[in-house]
């Protein structure tokens, strides 16, 4: 069973968040939070984890990016969400270079913010069209640096997905969990600065990866 952390100081939109990953995740565990305090109190005390957290940037108490920062520095390996008000493209180039899960605003649709959680829950990075950070003019050349900076296994994963496997089926051809390739996912389009499979995808036909990657073995 999928547990939701939801991450916000308003109860309304609390409820329009539950009534989202309801949609999204039908039968899901889901615990709220009113304040960045209440949020470290649950995920510390949970022992099974928390598949994904949805957070409001603006939260009592904190300023700026504070909120996320100390949730990124308490907890590295929980995907978040982040649900904000604050759709500027600057902020939200900001908000994903800090490894953030995702982005989306809270103007969204309960139709997109449930399609948000369901790629956040796949292991991919979310992020709508209209809010997608430009490439910046050295992408192109930066890519098979950071083709390399992924691990062995990554690349692995990697080469799955262009393979158009599942997360279910990938983890079982390399004998894994499920979670553990979310996470290889999410690392991998991190490292790779894309935030689609799809999109890595396209970058890596730019390259020959099988010469990568047998180059690297």
């Amino acid at each position: 069973m999928n547990r939701l952390l939801i991450i916000d100081d308003h109860p309304l939109f609390r409820e329009a968040l539950r009534m989202a990953v309801d949609a999204a995740v039908p039968g899901a565990e889901i615990v709220e939070a009113a304040s960045i305090e209440e949020a470290i109190e649950a995920l510390e005390s949970a022992e099974a984890g928390f598949d994904v957290a949805l957070l409001d940037l603006t939260m009592p108490g904190v300023s700026g990016f504070e909120g996320l920062l100390e949730l990124r520095g308490r907890f590295p390996r929980l995907p978040l969400l982040v649900v904000s008000a604050l759709d500027d493209p600057k902020i939200v180039r900001q908000v994903l270079s800090y490894g953030v899960a995702g982005f989306v605003s809270k103007s969204a649709k309960k139709l997109h913010l449930a399609a948000a959680i369901t790629e956040v829950l796949a292991g991919s990075v979310y992020v709508p069209d209209g809010l997608m950070p430009a490439e910046t003019g050295g992408a192109e050349s930066a890519l098979p640096a950071r083709v390399a900076s992924l691990t062995p296994q990554q690349l692995k994963v990697l080469g799955m997905i262009r393979q158009g496997l599942l997360n279910k089926q990938i983890a079982y051809e390399l004998g894994v969990g499920e979670t553990t390739v979310k996470a290889h996912v999410s690392e991998i389009l991190r490292k790779l600065n894309v935030f689609s499979r799809t999109q890595a995808v396209i970058e890596i036909a730019k390259l020959d990866f099988d010469q990568i990657t047998h180059g690297g073995a």
